[in-house]
């Protein structure tokens, strides 16, 4: 009985020490994940979309930093599905990534697959989201990270919090979008409203019953974790008669930016405080579109949510008051917000620049056309839109890159990506030959060694469509050193480097015809994908693959994969 007191009192003992259960690979906090169909009413209509635990937008996750998760993916719908930890660094497990065909291949419908989700120095909002065709629309969620358990916020600590997940609707079915615009080879059909937390806002027919409200206490702040889940834009952002101070972007730390609107594109997320310092009253939450293409479709239509003070003190036929936003193509708008975010950079929260660089790669990211028989395809002069990286327009293998990989299967890919560009021309000139308009088919990798401390410069094109491009890598974190616009000049933009508290971000937008250059150490051994989170430049090729190659030490090799990876 003694014994078995004490051996009682060691194990709470132990657990209180050591913040909740002795280490024991077993003991990770679980969320159970179901993909099934469920029946939603958006724009006065009714259809079925693909939902996770029957929620749209799905679960928020919660976790504190450098803690692990067990998220169990059942698949109940009737199509492949695979699911993504966007921004999780998921160090030296690659695994549970999610990209369909780069590190697993799909969870078939009926299957299942538990997914380990590894988070490291990430501290602040992230989202996961759907990595299979055009699923992300509806299948997305939050993700929070709170800081280590007793370490505060680098800011005041916020009354209450309220994530503002940015979506599109559609009310077609997305997979029928996108089978058509692949199809045709032209430009998919534009969503017909954008959504706060699933709600297109009271803006559109049929939809004011559901427009997403904060209520506020007079006096409290509020942090708002931003997420653009959205497929197809840049968004701008505002709250009426409000200003949002910009605390934290992709699960980093940021000097505080005080700032009247965000903008935010599809992969990034922001943390923005919010001051309840108004008259009481209604005011609006409104997002809508930066686009700075010409003659390029897009949704022009504005979102809207309500910020409402606690109390009585309007009636109720009272419209809210609606926030100033930039013109729909104002570029200076979104360069002077994304340009003026600075890492915090301080003791608590240091930053490492890669200094020394071993590794210097230049790629370019391009809209292209492929030729199409007898010119029947509704691309530009019945040409089928692509899009590359570096002229190569990625393909999908039919075995996933990472196990091919890893079991040494060849054939499957190449390792020949270029370093810099294959076609050296005036990138962002206004006219360029048709020549240049396609791009080659292909396969190619990046080795990169492990630790090599690496530049990447993504040089914007003026070919087809000279528009942004949302670049996301997935395994890291990456520093933004520098950007521009015109063509990169290596010799004299690099001086302008800010090498000293430079962004730390996993999606950058590359700038109509311009360029950003961005460093990272090369330490996540694994396959890690990088792409344009406008879904359809992914479906039309601008991607690429970085192998990391192991370290020489254990600590510095990557996992061995799990029992249950998806077969092919």
């Amino acid at each position: 009985m003694w014994l078995g007191k004490k051996i009682f009192f060691l194990f709470i003992l132990g657990f209180l020490l050591l913040g909740g259960i002795p280490h024991c690979q077993a003991w990770f906090r679980r969320y159970r994940f179901v993909v099934r169909e469920a029946w939603y009413t958006r724009l006065c209509e009714t259809k079925k979309i693909l939902t996770v635990n029957g929620q749209f937008p799905g679960p928020t996750i919660y976790a504190h930093k450098g803690e692990t998760l067990i998220v169990d993916v059942y698949n109940r719908g009737k199509d492949n599905i695979t699911l993504h930890w966007h921004g999780v660094k998921l160090e030296r497990y690659p695994w549970s990534d999610g990209p369909e065909y780069i590190t697993q291949c799909p969870i078939k419908p009926g299957g299942k697959f538990s997914q380990k989700v590894i988070f490291s120095s990430e501290e602040g909002t992230l989202f996961w989201h759907a990595h299979s065709e055009w699923s992300r629309a509806t299948v997305h969620g939050a993700i929070i990270v709170y800081p280590k358990y007793n370490f505060g916020y680098p800011f005041p600590r916020p009354f209450a919090e309220f994530p503002i997940i940015l979506g599109e609707w559609w009310k077609k079915d997305v997979g029928e979008v996108l089978k058509v615009a692949l199809k045709t080879g032209g430009d998919p059909n534009i969503s017909d409203a954008f959504t706060i937390n699933g709600q297109p806002g009271d803006l559109y027919n049929c939809s004011k019953p559901g427009t997403f409200k904060m209520s506020v206490v007079h006096g409290q702040t509020y942090l708002l974790r931003i997420v653009n889940a959205a497929l197809s834009d840049i968004l701008f952002l505002a709250v009426a008669n409000h200003q949002l101070t910009v605390v934290g972007v992709d699960a980093s730390y940021m000097k505080p930016l005080t700032a009247n609107y965000v903008t935010i594109s599809p992969g990034q997320t922001l943390d923005a405080l919010l001051f309840a310092n108004q008259p009481p009253g209604r005011y609006y939450i409104a997002a809508r579109a930066y686009t700075s293409g010409v003659n390029i479709s897009f949704d022009n239509t504005t979102t809207t949510g309500i910020v409402q003070y606690y109390g009585q003190y309007y009636p109720p036929s009272s419209p809210p008051s609606f926030p100033p936003l930039p013109n729909y193509n104002d570029t200076f708008a979104i360069i002077n917000f994304s340009s003026s975010l600075r890492s915090l950079a301080c003791k608590k929260h240091p930053i490492s620049v890669p200094l020394n660089v071993t590794t210097k790669l230049i790629s370019t990211v391009s809209v292209n056309t492929f030729p199409c028989p007898n010119s029947t395809c509704e691309g530009p002069n019945g040409t089928r839109l692509a899009a590359s990286m570096n002229n190569i327009s990625f393909v999908n293998p039919s075995i996933d890159i990472l196990q091919a990989y890893y079991k040494g299967i060849n054939g499957v890919f190449g390792n020949q990506f270029p370093s810099v560009p294959p076609l050296i021309f005036n990138y962002t000139a206004d006219y360029q030959p048709l020549i240049l308009q396609t791009p080659k088919r292909g396969l190619e990798v990046k080795v990169l060694e492990y630790d090599s401390d690496v530049e990447l410069v993504l040089q914007g094109t003026s070919l087809v469509a000279g528009i942004e491009h949302p670049m996301h890598l997935h395994g890291y974190s990456f520093y933004v050193v520098g950007g521009g616009f015109g063509n990169f000049d290596e010799y004299k933009d690099p001086l302008s480097y800010n090498l000293v508290d430079p962004p730390l971000r996993n999606t950058i937008v590359v700038p109509k015809k311009g360029w950003i250059a961005v460093r990272f150490k090369a330490n996540n051994p694994g396959v890690w994908f990088m792409h344009c989170h406008f879904e359809r430049h992914l479906s039309w090729g601008m991607e690429m693959v970085f192998i990391v190659k192991n370290g020489q030490q254990s600590y510095q090799t990557m996992l061995p994969p799990p029992p249950d990876m998806p077969p092919c």
